[in-house]
């Protein structure tokens, strides 16, 4: 009897599919079932070594990468599975960074760069993973390149500028190509503010009223038919002698209608979202900080367990400056709005979005998987975080391709004597898109008027304003200045805001704007005065690093060489380094006496910062270590020891910038909340009243009681 043919290795075996996160790769094991093996290389494997510089600059730039720490028991599984499987996929992240993984995974499982061992996943569902899985390609070596650069010279700025910092400043100090730019412009607008002059102006208002009973609430803003507006504000009513004489005027002239006018206006839909604006809205909408947004929407992009679809992808890639939808997602979008709000909320073509500038067209925006899956039908199986992210970017995908919003714009416009009255309002006459997504308008409703009628005058109110400083920025809105400036892509947003919160150069005040520190402070005027202006490397010049990341670009689209950009910027670089190592040490700031001594030795008091914030200590360090927290008391006692042991709840600062509430007595006393608590208990069950995020009105944390604002 003749013998079997023995299966040869391709005949035998599994697929090995290759992820980052383990999430991922348990969301794929479930999807893919038999046949398919998939682990998750947790992230990068090989990276530079954090001891030294490991660029070669004298060859090439060649860098030195290494296994990262902890991955060896990672690489011998992977390494291990790839000889036993009949096919190895690496579907790494869809961007510069999963390519680069890629590239290092292929390295270490002895693949071909260029062999058809690629997929790219753009939402883990199972006809994109199918899909992505019968089309496989070989790994985009430009995207590899352009992730190189931008690592390499990352390594470069970040090991050669932060030794300089250590001599000239603080020893432990560190600087980066990117944060080093976006703390020039937190400390540039706190030096607008700081030199900032108010100027006073006045404004009159007026309440008018019709026979018929018909409200109006108009502003002064012309004289003799010029305006006495500027930028917005009545700046030409400047004293309150011009402010009298017009209350004055008005009483005695009375109001008198000169028109009414009602133009029709458009609002068309809102774009829909990508990285930087899900940062952003959920900023302002829901009080995420860009990082919780990106790991939450993490969360949905790598699978969710769905009641009838098990573990399902829930939203797009997530790290995008793409405002491109597939056509197939355009299309069951339109059939939701049209069956769900009818015809007149869908409008005869699809709306189409354009990203300024390049854009990794690759991706889409960030958009529900399925949008027939509504928040509100898949609530109870996401933790809360989770709804109201997946919530925001539903209703924002859903605005997207709906109607204009109509809205009348109207303007009253009236005189007394020689001055003009005006009045402005909108009424949405149709919500279109925003019967999904908020439409913002600050103009209240205004009633028709009639040309030539007399409106009694119902009270004239003077007030003394003042010009006030530009704003201090929010994550959200440093956010979108880096964006608009062209400074960082989406994959880094986040990390810049947090690295610059671990530095300690940039902390939050109680309203959640950023304000850099002292220390922050000194660095950036440091890297002012030697990388900025007339410099040979301006480095921390928005201009210059935006012209950097349209390079990097370049390399992607294979129209530069990533060597040739490394090399144009290191030598102008060691020059303005050569030159930096001449300036004179940076002398301390001088020391914040508090106007206390110290209990231990009767030396003054100061105020210092270290890892984890402000601290009180003695300024006799280190012969005297006393040292104590600085305490913001809110006026509640503690919940937990307050009416036994007097301990009162503080404000204090997290590592990260953010506030949360203690006990004055910790440790002896372990209260501790994220949330504000109230001076009152509950009036139900006599728990404790927090308020929680924005919220003005507190809420019970046992029966749920809402209280009163």
């Amino acid at each position: 009897m003749a013998k079997a043919k023995k299966k040869t290795k391709s005949e035998t075996g599994t697929v090995l599919v290759v992820v980052e996160s383990p999430t991922k790769a348990k969301t794929l094991t479930k999807m893919l079932g038999p046949g398919y093996t998939v682990k998750a290389s947790v992230g990068h494997i090989m990276d530079l070594p954090k001891s030294r510089l490991a660029i070669d600059v004298d060859s090439n730039f060649q860098p030195e990468y290494i296994l990262v720490k902890g991955k060896a028991k990672i690489k011998k599984e992977l390494v291990s599975l790839a000889s036993k499987s009949r096919k190895v996929l690496l579907a790494s992240d869809p961007d510069r960074e999963g390519e680069a993984i890629a590239w290092h995974l292929a390295g270490l499982m002895d693949i071909e760069p260029d062999s058809e061992c690629r997929i790219r996943v753009h939402q883990i569902t199972k006809d994109a993973v199918v899909q992505a899985l019968d089309d496989p390609e070989p790994i985009d070596m430009a995207k590899v390149n352009a992730q190189q650069a931008r690592r390499v010279l990352d390594r470069l700025v970040g090991y050669t500028l932060s030794p300089l910092l250590w001599k000239k400043i603080r020893y432990g100090l560190s600087a980066g190509r990117v944060q080093s730019v976006a703390l020039t412009i937190l400390c540039r607008r706190e030096k607008e503010i700081e030199t900032f002059e108010p100027q006073p102006y006045w404004i009159v208002e007026v309440d008018g009223s019709s026979e018929d009973g018909r409200r109006y609430h108009l502003k002064v803003e012309k004289k003799d038919g010029k305006t006495l507006m500027v930028k917005g504000r009545p700046m030409k009513i400047d004293s309150a002698e011009k402010a009298q004489e017009i209350v004055e005027t008005v009483k005695r002239e009375g109001i008198t209608v000169t028109s009414f006018t009602t133009r029709e206006g458009r609002r068309k839909a809102p774009a829909p979202l990508k990285t930087s604006t899900l940062q952003q809205e959920a900023a302002r909408r829901l009080g995420f900080s860009p990082r919780r947004a990106m790991r939450v929407a993490q969360s949905l992009f790598e699978g969710i367990n769905i009641h009838g679809r098990g573990l399902t992808g829930l939203i797009t890639y997530m790290r995008t400056d793409s405002l491109r939808l597939a056509p197939e997602a355009i299309g069951s979008i339109r059939d939701l709005i049209s069956k769900g709000w009818g015809k007149n909320y869908l409008p005869e073509k699809a709306n189409v979005f354009s990203s300024k500038g390049r854009s990794q067209d690759a991706h889409e925006a960030i958009r529900p998987t399925d949008i027939s899956l509504k928040p509100e039908d898949i609530k109870s199986e996401l933790t809360p975080e989770q709804y109201r992210l997946y919530d925001l970017i539903w209703r924002r995908t859903v605005a997207c391709q709906m109607t204009p919003a109509k809205i009348d714009n109207s303007t009253v416009e009236a005189a007394s004597g020689p001055y003009g009255l005006r009045q402005k309002g909108a009424v949405v006459r149709f919500e279109g898109w925003g019967a999904v997504w908020p439409i913002e308008t600050k103009d209240d409703i205004v009633s028709p008027a009639v040309e030539g009628e007399t409106l009694s005058v119902d009270g004239v109110d003077q007030e003394r304003k003042e010009t006030k400083p530009p704003a201090r920025f929010t994550e959200a809105s440093l956010i979108k200045t880096l964006e608009d400036e062209g400074v960082g892509r989406p994959s880094t947003y986040a990390s810049i805001v947090e690295t610059l919160y671990d530095r300690a150069y940039v902390e939050k005040d109680d309203e959640k704007h950023l304000v850099p520190t002292a220390l922050g402070r000194s660095v950036d005027d440091f890297l002012l005065d030697h990388f900025d202006g007339d410099s040979v490397s301006p480095i921390v010049n928005t201009g210059f690093t935006a012209t950097m990341e349209e390079s990097l670009d370049l390399v992607e689209e294979n129209e530069r060489d990533w060597v040739d950009v490394v090399s144009q910027f290191w030598e102008p670089f060691t020059r303005a380094i050569a030159e930096a190592e001449k300036a004179p040490k940076v002398p301390p700031p001088p020391p914040e006496f508090i106007g206390e001594d110290c209990p231990e030795c009767g030396k003054p008091l100061v105020k210092k910062r270290g890892r984890f914030g402000e601290f009180i200590a003695c300024s006799g360090y280190p012969e005297c270590k006393y040292t104590r927290p600085i305490l913001k008391k809110i006026g509640v006692p503690c919940p937990k020891c307050g009416s036994e042991k007097g301990g009162e709840v503080v404000q204090r600062k997290s590592k990260k910038g953010r506030n949360f509430y203690g006990c004055s007595r910790y440790p002896d006393c372990d209260f501790v909340s994220w949330n504000k608590p109230a001076v009152e208990r509950c009036p139900e069950c006599g728990g404790l009243m927090e308020y929680k995020g924005r919220s003005r009105t507190p809420v019970c944390t046992q029966c749920g009681h809402k209280g009163v604002e």
